[in-house]
């Protein structure tokens, strides 16, 4: 797989992405995860769905994402969201206890909203560049500054500590249960937004690609993200706006110039030139004068 990675990422590609550098090999890592999600990881998903009651599937996704609290609070204070990170703490405090572990999503109802924090916003909030995106085999789209915070964020990833933290008997087989229920879960979560993807997406990768800039752009801006910078060479167009309106010089041009002549007997028809209508200063008056000298007598 490495070898077909480095050759393929040796190809031309017509109309690169500047973010995308890497795109030949992101693409042969993205053919080969959608051979194993197809081949593998779909059906799996489609029969964990078609077997499991749907109130069985929000336990065990309510299980998962309670995981994920304590790691989310983490990097909300990394980036100085001390309020945050003090309702994610208590989302994971409200459903471990309340909420039988995680199983029942207690907080939510207590209005302590769920959010998505990682280590590789982190990076972002404090100033490191995405860099080229990268496409990381079987885990999918990403950028190098994302897999870094991939890295880190193995080693809180409690569906793999707890059972080592905890010593539990068996601990290894503990661990790739977990792990693996919780890539089917995730899976099975997606199967509607990839089957709308197969329906609509031309091109699949890129498609897929532009998607997650945008997803990651808004969660590091926690929704709000800046306007995007104009290029040099393209500014930022404003609707409506006669500076720049293509057309709006020419009209501009036109309507200095004046009504057209009248070609002469013999003579070619002048070019067309578009005039601005006048509104004489009177016409409302003249246009109550007609209405009073229409209506009928009384």
């Amino acid at each position: 797989m490495l070898l077909a990675a480095v050759l393929a990422g040796c190809a031309s590609v017509s109309s690169p992405d500047p973010r995308d550098p890497w795109e030949g090999m992101n693409r042969a890592t993205f053919e080969f995860n959608d051979a194993v999600d197809r081949a593998v990881l779909k059906p799996v998903a489609e029969g964990y769905r078609f077997v499991l009651p749907e109130i069985v599937r929000t336990g065990i996704r309510n299980f998962f994402s309670n995981l994920q609290d304590p790691w989310i609070a983490l990097n909300q204070l990394l980036q100085g969201k001390v309020e945050r990170a003090l309702d994610d703490a208590s989302r994971f405090l409200w459903n471990s206890t309340f909420g039988l572990g995680g199983v029942l999503d207690v907080a939510t109802d207590m209005r302590l909203p769920k959010h998505n924090e990682d280590f590789g916003q982190t990076l972002a909030v404090w100033g490191v560049d995405s860099g080229p995106y990268f496409v990381i085999p079987i885990l999918g789209p990403s950028t190098v500054r994302d897999a870094a915070g991939i890295v880190v964020a193995t080693q809180a990833y409690l569906p793999w500590q707890l059972p080592k933290w905890l010593d539990f008997n068996n601990r290894v087989t503990w661990q790739w249960s977990l792990t693996g229920l919780d890539l089917v879960q995730t899976r099975a979560n997606l199967l509607d937004a990839t089957n709308l993807l197969e329906e609509a997406a031309l091109d699949r990768y890129a498609f897929i690609r532009d998607a997650y800039f945008q997803r990651r752009r808004n969660l590091i801006y926690d929704g709000n993200p800046p306007p995007l910078p104009a290029s040099d060479d393209k500014p930022a167009a404003v609707p409506n706006d006669p500076q720049t309106d293509a057309g709006a010089p020419a009209i501009e041009a036109a309507q200095r110039e004046g009504p057209p002549a009248t070609a002469q007997p013999g003579e070619a028809a002048p070019p067309f030139r578009l005039v601005e209508p006048q509104v004489p200063a009177d016409a409302s008056d003249a246009l109550s004068n007609d209405a009073h000298a229409v209506a009928p007598a009384p």
